[in-house]
């Protein structure tokens, strides 16, 4: 086996094909190459990588977890145990935003909540693809089965509580009931703000989260059908014992996410765990280390991240602007990050 083929093993790229590999450009880069390093919070990504390396099978990276309480500077911590290593596809990056959703609901159906939020079928557990959106919500087959969490007022609200894939449920008390994710049907995801552009409604450079609401409430019978065109459906369990009111919710390692140090990535090119610089400009400029944290169905290549925005409606609409493009570079354990780079340049 080559060095760039065990290389991207350990990285723990899941690509089939010689083909795919090809495609990726690795280069190690220094610290002074990352725009804006030295005026970051390193203190806080530290914290924030504290959070869940001890979550990392690796050695190397069992050993970087140790380290990281042990050097009193932050930004030493980083530079002396990492190197940046720019990982590329044809894709170009691209930056979007999530947050954690908070619907009004209750524990019980009323005339207001009529929407449920569904824990995961025994039998959709058992099958690589299961029933599709449309399917689910047209039919009983998870009716009166005990399988629901809460009923939620808006069926808007809980499709895009799906897309985030966590979330707070606010009761009429003023309790909260806290989700996560729970597992999904098997189905690709499909967004239907690139269909809304297909149909010719809105130009690409229009469509937000808060467009696609703003037209499904106005055109009701049609919008739900639009949401129906995504197939992929997601179901929730419930995490408030594992989650506290004060904490983010639980991403894909199972531990708190962090507002602002947080970002999803495709855990075929970005090791879950791992510190990322992200650089992008836009109306919300940011230079800013975080750390990778969370996955989702959309975040799919090299330089494709979704960055944490917070919880509640004012993080939603902060997260729904947000489409960038700039660039990611990843933080690799310094033998892993030169083991990466092709063997004609070693």
């Amino acid at each position: 086996m080559n060095k760039s083929v065990l290389a991207f093993l350990m990285v723990g790229l899941m690509l089939t094909g010689s083909s795919a590999m090809a495609d990726l450009r690795t280069k190690v880069l220094s610290f002074q190459d990352l725009e804006g390093w030295s005026e970051d919070d390193h203190e806080a990504a530290r914290q924030v990588f504290l959070n869940t390396c001890m979550d990392f099978d690796a050695p190397d990276w069992k050993t970087l977890c140790a380290a990281a309480s042990g050097l009193e500077n932050a930004r030493n911590f980083f530079e002396l145990l990492f190197r940046p290593v720019l990982i590329e596809d044809d894709s170009g990056g691209l930056f979007t935003g999530y947050f954690e959703p908070e619907l009004d609901g209750a524990r019980t159906p009323d005339g207001r909540y009529r929407y449920p939020i569904y824990r995961m079928p025994p039998e959709a557990q058992s099958v690589t693809k299961w029933l599709t959106r449309r399917e689910i919500e047209t039919t009983d087959v998870l009716r009166g089965r005990g399988l629901e969490i809460a009923w939620v007022d808006d069926p808007v609200e809980l499709f895009f509580l799906q897309i985030q894939g966590s979330g707070r449920v606010r009761l009429p008390d003023g309790s909260h009931i806290r989700v996560g994710y729970g597992g999904a049907n098997g189905h690709p995801y499909r967004s239907v703000g690139v269909e809304l552009v297909r149909r010719g409604v809105y130009g690409s450079h229009q469509v937000s989260a808060q467009v696609i609401k703003n037209w499904v409430r106005r055109n009701l019978t049609q919008g739900l059908e639009l949401l129906r065109h995504n197939d992929n459906y997601v179901f929730f369990r419930t995490v408030n014992k594992r989650v506290t009111s004060d904490k983010g919710p639980l991403g894909a390692m199972n531990r708190s996410i962090t507002k602002m140090r947080s970002v999803a990535v495709d855990p075929r090119y970005t090791p879950l765990g791992a510190p990322v610089w992200i650089e992008k400009d836009g109306d919300y400029p940011l230079r800013r280390l975080m750390i990778a944290q969370d996955t989702g169905a959309a975040i799919k290549g090299a330089q494709r991240a979704d960055i944490f925005f917070g919880t509640g409606d004012e993080a939603g609409k902060a997260a729904g602007k947000l489409k960038d493009a700039g660039r990611m570079i990843v933080l690799m354990p310094i033998q892993r990050a030169y083991a990466m780079l092709p063997e004609s340049i070693l």
